[in-house]
């Protein structure tokens, strides 16, 4: 890399405003393509994220984009002064999408011809792919090496005496790939170290762009244990970055509301405060689509120009680790227990873009208690929807813990009690009362309200608000009860109105 980005557009389906150039309710096919433009072109992306995760991907995006925008690219080398960075399925979990997995692979000596025959010159224009589910070293190195010796290694293949594959297809450049692993699971994150080691010691990487996930890990343990984990996988890749001497380039996939991250055009500096050592943040779909287009410029200009100023140091990890440990079992069983108003509320969210069905911890068979569920951005909007923002769920946690552990959480959650009064004005007392009325058609646990009530308890008893605060807080609690009131009743042709409007109220899906 010439620099390191700061900022890559993604596609998450998190808008809740269809831009005006989409034709229809969701952006799909061209309209990608276009978007990809649009993010370096018109936001200032240095980095873009081409995501075969989940959804069907254009294989020829890079022969789009340098034909119909050339203009723009003559001038911005991509693979030199932007980047298109491409998400794999991991083959070793979304089995079903194995073959997609060497599909992308293949694209990167395409694009790369294209590339060539556009600047006239050897440019690497895609060179980077990021590995979702990444939990061992093995991950990393097989698909570096499936890359090194099937995509490029074919070339050597005899196909009659005298004639090889390079022969017929010429020679496969890039020679090698930079595999970035995406951490998302906690026990992949407190072993992040291990895993590093053991790619570098097989691949011997120039650099490591290590990305950590917020969505999942928050779906799936709770809001304070996701960033407690950031925190601990950050601290210790850097430590073992500085004893490698190996350059480690941290990327953080941060969303628009506290629960997936934060990171909108209004809470840019909390968000670089939070995390000062990471180099790469997500400029997801909300923060480009649901904000005046000159604030989210400005803002995304502010993240590029920013100075990267110190580590993440994790302050007493044994501490964070016993918080995370208490945290989970409380945070689960409330999910446990609103699942099924969870995923029916889910049906009427409106989706954003084709997509696949996701494979997380929740959906995977091995994953926690049989419970399955929708996608973290989808997740966070049904629970939002009904007055229940998931911020707060297994908050009641911290009456338990000792001085120290709570001192951890300040100490290493720096924004953590505005991360959850920012969500607290969207519960409803009132919505709760309703889903216990009315707890059987909805098949919702009632001890699981119980527990969310003791949750909002403990933030009032930290001194935090709850309830709505303002004008946009209230109306949003009003369609909340709407919204319930019309599945309790079997009425649900405006349930999908009601979940549209709060969507615009809080400038996000979830």
């Amino acid at each position: 890399m010439k620099h390191v980005p700061r900022t890559l557009c993604t596609q998450h389906p998190d808008y809740a405003n269809v831009p005006q150039w989409v034709m229809g309710d969701f952006i799909q096919g061209d309209d990608e393509v276009h978007e990809a433009y649009l993010a370096y072109s018109y936001y200032g992306c240095h980095e873009v994220m081409w995501d075969f995760e989940g959804k069907d991907a254009d294989i020829y995006v890079v022969r789009k984009l340098l034909s119909k925008y050339s203009d723009f690219f003559r001038g911005h080398v991509l693979g030199e002064d932007v980047y298109l960075t491409l998400r794999l399925p991991n083959p070793w979990v979304e089995v079903a999408e194995r073959k997609v997995f060497v599909e992308a692979l293949e694209l990167i000596p395409t694009a790369n011809d294209v590339a060539r025959e556009f600047y006239g010159r050897d440019v690497n224009a895609v060179f980077q792919v990021i590995l979702p589910l990444t939990s061992k070293p093995e991950d990393l190195i097989i698909t570096h090496m499936y890359y090194k010796k099937v995509v490029v290694g074919k070339e050597g293949i005899e196909l009659i005496p005298g004639v090889k594959v390079l022969d017929i297809i010429g020679e496969v450049k890039p020679r090698f790939i930079d595999v970035i692993p995406l951490i998302e699971d906690l026990n992949s994150m407190l072993n992040v170290d291990r895993i590093i080691t053991g790619y570098w010691k097989v691949v011997r990487p120039r650099y490591v762009r290590l990305f950590i996930a917020r969505s999942d890990p928050a779906m799936n343990y709770g809001l304070i244990p996701a960033v407690l984990m950031a925190k601990v996988a950050l601290s210790r890749a850097l430590t073992l970055g500085s004893e490698l001497g190996l350059p480690i380039y941290p990327m953080i996939g941060v969303g628009p509301t506290p629960f997936r991250g934060h990171l909108n055009p209004l809470n840019v500096n909390g968000v670089l405060r939070e995390y000062p050592c990471v180099y790469t943040f997500t400029i997801q779909s909300a923060f480009r689509y649901d904000y005046p287009d000159d604030t989210v410029k400005k803002a995304i200009d502010y993240i590029n120009n920013h100075e990267i100023p110190g580590q993440c140091q994790v302050v007493d990890e044994a501490e964070v680790i016993n918080v995370i440990s208490k945290y989970i079992g409380n945070y689960q069983g409330e999910v446990e227990g609103l699942a099924n108003l969870i995923n029916t509320v889910s049906q009427f969210i409106p989706p954003r873009r084709t997509r696949k069905l996701h494979v997380g911890l929740f959906g995977y068979s091995r994953g926690f208690r049989g419970v399955t569920l929708p996608r973290a951005i989808t997740f966070v909007g049904a629970l939002y929807s009904v007055g229940l923002p998931p911020e707060l769920m297994g908050l009641r946690t911290l009456r338990k813990l000792s001085d120290g552990e709570f001192n951890a959480i300040v100490e290493n959650y720096l924004a953590w009690r505005f991360d959850v009064a920012a969500a607290a004005k969207y519960a409803c007392w009132e919505c709760i009362d309703m889903i216990r009325e009315g707890a059987g058609k909805l098949g919702v646990s009632v001890e699981a309200l119980n527990s969310y009530i003791e949750d909002l308890k403990t933030a009032e008893e930290l001194g935090i608000h709850v309830g709505p605060s303002d004008y946009e807080s209230r109306k949003h609690v009003l369609y909340s009860q709407l919204l319930i009131n019309s599945l309790i009743d079997g009425k649900t042709h405006d349930v999908r109105q009601y979940v549209s409007e709060m969507m615009r109220i809080r400038h996000a899906v979830g």
